[in-house]
């Protein structure tokens, strides 16, 4: 508007001199008549000119400025329009143009803001003044990087809590490198923000759930592959996890149980259903077997079943523990019954024995069938003789004992049973094993129901040696080439009234397994079918009980 009254100004006085001094010439100059009136028609045509350039220009700028008029509501229009707050700064950080959001957010309704500094805007707003005078500083660093930035603000509300915006400042420069003008936008991001927060939270719980679960856990994909899995994989199969990744995981499953998990997840997949403490023994890496206690549910995204993810509880040793449980009841029963029937057993057998052997003497007419009754009393008698053993046991005296000497007593004993079955008994001595506190009589038992096992299985060569483990240790092996043992079978000998033998009652080997819990130490079968098997008896060198 100023410029505009400046050059209606300069036009009023530039004709008012024309005029004054073009018709001042003609009258105080002797000028023909003539040549005054061809003067003042150039004049006319000359002030015409003059004036029709004048109004041309002012059309021109009436049409720019309409024009520019129009862009500015526009440009109003659009940046109100807008979910973010839009500022525009001169070169000097004062506000030129802001939208509605922006003046609503620093409570600036009231207040004639053009032209001011955020500074001097901070005057009006007490709540606000703090972030207003903040957006000076961070002005300043947009103008000294000189190009596009962003950086993220936060800006307090009356209501509490803060604001969160993302903020891009873009500068521009004149020519001359000075500065121009500021454009501020800021898109509210507290929303998106407080979302991200919740889903590292969320993130963070589901990480310390997986991993520092004290129990396996695991995800499966639609495929059956393993696509995620904590440490404790390692601990259960002896596998790392980028082994195992992306890879089937049924090779890890023993046969035995492969279709039972095929079926369970089929029905995870399929029905919804979860897998819920199902047991499931699973092969390790060293060969060994495991059971695991599993635990399996579907993992759904978007209501869309994309996988399982379960957890598995190693539960072998619980199994172990209730499997020796059963079996120490079961001797505990086996005891009981001893101690109150065997020794019953016994005086009626020595009775009948001996009529028997009388009638044997005076008569030979059933001689055949006196000696088979024999035979089968002297077999109730041995049995009763094991039940005694399973007994409640008695306070033994340990003695010291050479165990090379022992175990050529038990060669002499049984050899000529041996070879009436065509084994060979081989006994390899070592000198240089200490004597051991032992009951020299239990151990020959120990050795003889060993032995016996081996020729009852068809073996040709039975040979026994002693090794020192350590300096208190002493290990025996009896192995056999016999028809060997299964290994489903192996875990359930020592078992009472287990036996794999036609008429076996299955108390030798429980009488064995006593005898070498009696002496503190172990016993161990490994066996392989057609092939053989081997005893290894660990004994400690000292008893002291």
């Amino acid at each position: 508007m100023k410029n505009r009254a400046k050059l209606l100004l300069l036009y009023i006085i530039f004709s008012t001199i024309w005029i004054l001094v073009t018709d001042n010439i003609v009258v105080f100059s002797n000028i023909p008549k003539q040549i005054v009136v061809v003067f003042q028609n150039v004049k006319g045509i000359i002030f015409v000119l003059l004036t029709s350039v004048f109004i041309y220009y002012l059309v021109l700028k009436k049409e720019a400025y309409e024009k520019e008029k129009a862009e500015n509501n526009k440009l109003h229009v659009l940046i109100n329009s807008m979910v973010d707050f839009v500022n525009f700064k001169d070169g000097d950080g004062r506000w030129t143009e802001a939208n509605d959001f922006a003046i609503k957010l620093f409570q600036l309704e009231h207040i004639n803001f053009k032209g001011k500094k955020d500074s001097e805007l901070a005057q009006y707003s007490d709540f606000h003044a703090e972030s207003l005078q903040y957006c000076e500083t961070s002005d300043e660093q947009a103008w000294q990087i000189g190009k596009p930035s962003r950086c993220i603000e936060e800006i307090p509300m009356p209501s509490g809590g803060f604001k969160t915006f993302d903020t891009i400042k873009i500068p521009s420069f004149y020519s001359n490198g000075e500065r121009k003008e500021l454009v501020v936008m800021g898109r509210d991001i507290t929303e998106q923000v407080q979302a991200e927060k919740k889903l590292a939270e969320s993130e963070q719980k589901y990480k310390s759930l997986f991993e520092f679960n004290p129990e396996l856990v695991f995800m499966i994909d639609l495929e059956g592959r393993l696509t995620n899995a904590n440490d404790h994989i390692y601990r259960y199969t002896g596998y790392r996890f980028n082994e195992l990744k992306l890879k089937t995981v049924l090779p890890i499953i023993s046969k035995k149980d492969r279709k039972k998990v095929l079926k369970a997840f089929h029905r995870i997949f399929h029905a919804n259903q979860p897998y819920i403490n199902e047991e499931i023994e699973i092969l390790t890496k060293e060969g060994t077997t495991k059971i695991v206690r599993c635990t399996s549910v579907p993992m759904t995204i978007d209501d869309e079943i994309v996988g399982v993810i379960g957890y598995a509880v190693d539960i072998t040793k619980e199994i172990e523990t209730e499997q020796l449980l059963r079996k120490t009841e079961k001797l505990s029963v086996v005891g009981e019954l001893a101690a109150s029937v065997a020794h019953e057993i016994r005086n009626p057998l020595t009775s009948i024995k001996g009529f028997l052997q009388m009638l044997k003497t005076s008569s030979k007419e059933n001689e055949f069938y006196y000696n088979i009754m024999l035979e089968e009393l002297e077999r109730i008698n041995i049995i009763a003789s094991e039940l005694l053993v399973l007994a409640k046991p008695q306070k033994i005296q340990f003695t010291r004992k050479d165990l090379n000497q022992l175990l050529l007593d038990v060669q002499s004993l049984i050899e000529s049973e041996a070879n009436l079955y065509g084994v060979t008994l081989e006994v390899v001595g070592n000198d240089k094993i200490p004597e051991i506190q032992c009951e020299p009589n239990q151990l020959k038992q120990l050795f003889i129901n060993l032995i016996k096992n081996s020729i009852e299985a068809e073996a040709n060569h039975v040979k026994i040696f002693i090794r020192m483990l350590d300096k208190t240790t002493i290990q025996i092996s009896l192995q056999d080439d016999g028809f060997g043992i299964e290994e489903e079978r192996l875990k359930h000998l020592g078992e009472p009234f287990y036996s794999m033998k036609e008429k076996g009652t299955g108390l030798g080997l429980t009488v064995s397994y006593r005898i070498v819990h009696f002496h503190r130490g172990e016993i161990t079968f490994k066996s392989k079918v057609n092939e053989g098997t081997t005893v290894e008896i660990t004994l400690p060198i000292e008893n002291n009980i």
